[in-house]
């Protein structure tokens, strides 16, 4: 029996509590140097917001009552036009779907509420599948609503502290460097090169440092280990030399090969991704590679991921989805909707109405003028002055449709020059949502997500409800890239048309002129890219951070590159003008 085993709870506890208070006292008092030292190292604070409501949602039809239940919720709803809509009371989420003629199937979406971190709202797909007569069932998986940060705490060789901020996914921590100090349990981070200034709190008893971080509110950081910072290094743990291996073929409709299959070489992609593997966290920017998928003669031979990624996890492809907008455009035509490139952009609207008299030019703005950049409106991505640009918009509560059709008129539009407008790219989806009569996601889902065999994705949308086409879309990257084959292919992905080659070969083509080496199509960038004294053209789907969809027609060849390097368009464009001639083209044999 324990000597103790008689003793009162309260009593053990209070004689526990002084003799560590006792033994404390004792302890010599490190100097506030040495203290400080020991915040040394990687700190990671995971933040969760949720969404609450997420897995099995079941749909009951009694009558003409349609009823929801999911996560402890229960909501109703109505069939009108042969779409369901069910909502959950709070605003918690909405089911939005069609039932099939059979009754065996609802296909369709969850709506999310807007999520802290990036504050939109996300629709992924769902597919309820009949259990009974009246009842439905499937699992909503909505966009995880959560951010991992770390904090590297490091000395310099003069013995002072610094510190850097990464997140794996966002980008938010790449703009944050500090010098480090503490005093007691209290302790400061001072970006010197602005005005940001955080003041956490260390418990050394818990060894948990508490920082609060701007809109995140105060984040709980914990200390980890080379091998425990997933997210922070290229793998978890360090992997040593890179061992190739054949991609696995799942379910998706990727057929999949070996390099030495497709006529590619090992030595340069073994050297480019070793090369990634070496990269090394650090206070300065470097290339953040999160991704490379390579696909040649229609078959995956490369894929590999890196600071967290997997298969299964969604990217945020950012600007690389405005290809999108375009791809619907060719889609909503090969299902017989109203809509050319020579269709006038307000027509489409027939119920706006102008702000202020109307310019006389918007007369002549058509849909390959949004298509390609040259709309003439003043929307300018690269000038934040600009009424147009990105910011300005999703600063908008109202329509951002109306928004961007009440924007004044820079120039006429067409001719040559393009200039970078989101706005304009995100119109387009207004005008194939009133062409065709369809929710935007509904219209993806359909004509291209099914099709393509995409497993998962989460739509941002604009406040309306209404999906967004600027850029944004989360997906796995062996779907992102069925984008690049389908075009390389001409509007085909494994023997099912998806678009026109005649669709393709005009979306492809030079259009309009961004710079003298970057020309554009319908929202695909193009170039030239080099090899020793061979030169291939190139075209892509392209956005902040390195999210890359890149094709090479003469090789048959299709890349995806995944990145971290948000707002450092130095860093990232080196992805195609280094690593893709350099490694990728050089590995393809002639």
């Amino acid at each position: 029996m324990s000597p103790t085993s008689h003793v009162p709870l309260g009593a053990l506890l209070a004689l526990l509590w002084v003799s560590s208070f006792a033994h404390a006292a004792d302890a010599p008092i490190p100097s506030p140097e040495d203290a400080a030292k020991r915040l040394v190292g990687v700190w990671v604070g995971e933040a969760a917001y949720g969404p609450e409501v997420q897995g099995e949602l079941t749909v009951f039809k009694e009558g003409d009552v349609w009823r929801a239940n999911i996560a402890g919720f229960e909501g109703a709803g109505r069939l009108e036009k042969n779409t369901l809509t069910l909502s959950l009371p709070g605003g918690q989420g909405t089911f939005r779907g069609t039932p099939s003629a059979d009754g065996k199937l609802v296909r369709g979406h969850w709506v999310q509420p807007r999520v802290v971190v990036g504050g939109v709202q996300y629709a992924t797909p769902v597919e309820l599948r009949a259990v009974r007569k009246g009842v439905w069932r499937g699992t909503v998986t909505p966009w995880a609503d959560r951010l991992t940060l770390y904090l590297v705490v490091h000395a310099r060789p003069d013995g002072s502290l610094g510190a850097y901020l990464r997140d794996p996914e966002k980008g938010f921590g790449r703009q944050f460097a500090f010098n480090v100090s503490m005093t007691g349990s209290a302790v400061k981070l001072v970006d010197p090169r602005g005005p940001t200034t955080l003041e956490g709190t260390l418990d050394e008893r818990f060894g948990r440092l508490t920082v609060p971080i701007l809109f995140l509110g105060p984040i709980h950081f914990t200390k980890r280990e080379r091998n425990q910072a997933v997210g922070l290094y290229s793998r978890t743990p360090a992997s040593g030399p890179y061992a190739y291996r054949q991609p696995l073929a799942e379910q998706d409709g990727w057929a999949t090969a070996s390099l030495a299959d497709v006529g590619m070489d090992l030595a340069p992609i073994a050297a480019l991704v070793q090369r990634i593997l070496d990269t090394e966290p650090g206070p300065t920017p470097g290339p953040l590679i999160q991704g490379l998928l390579i696909s040649r003669k229609g078959k995956l031979v490369v894929e590999e991921y890196f600071q967290g990624f997997d298969k299964e996890r969604l990217h945020d492809l950012r600007s690389a989805s405005k290809t999108l907008a375009p791809v619907l455009v060719g889609t909503a035509m090969e299902q017989g909707a109203k809509l050319s490139p020579q269709t006038p952009v307000y027509s489409l609207f027939p119920t706006y109405k102008s702000a202020a008299p109307m310019d006389p030019r918007k007369s002549q703005l058509t849909l390959e003028h949004l298509m390609t950049m040259t709309s003439g409106l003043d929307c300018d991505d690269n000038n934040d002055d600009s009424p147009g640009s990105e910011n300005r918009l999703q600063d908008q509560e109202m329509d951002w449709y109306t928004y961007t059709l009440d924007l004044p008129m820079g120039r006429a539009p067409g001719g040559a020059e393009a200039v970078y407008c989101s706005a304009g790219i995100n119109l387009v989806g207004g005008m194939v949502r009133n062409a065709t009569g369809t929710w935007l996601p509904e219209h993806f889902e359909r004509t291209v997500a099914a099709p393509l065999q995409f497993r998962r994705y989460a739509m941002n949308l604009m406040p309306d409800g209404e999906a967004y086409l600027g850029g944004g879309l989360y997906a796995r990257p062996r779907d992102a890239l069925k984008l690049g084959q389908l075009y390389l292919a001409g509007g085909v992905w494994n023997g099912r048309r998806v678009v026109s080659k005649r669709w393709v070969e005009r979306s492809v083509a030079r259009h309009s002129v961004m710079s003298p080496d970057r020309t554009y199509g319908y929202a695909w960038w193009r170039h030239e890219v080099r090899v020793g004294e061979r030169v291939y053209a190139e075209y892509e789907a392209g956005g902040n951070g390195g999210q890359y969809v890149m094709v090479i027609p003469e090789l048959e060849l299709t890349v995806m590159f995944t990145g971290g390097n948000y707002g450092q368009f130095n860093i990232w464009k080196t992805f195609r003008e280094e690593l893709l001639p350099r490694y990728i083209l050089a590995a393809v044999r002639p």
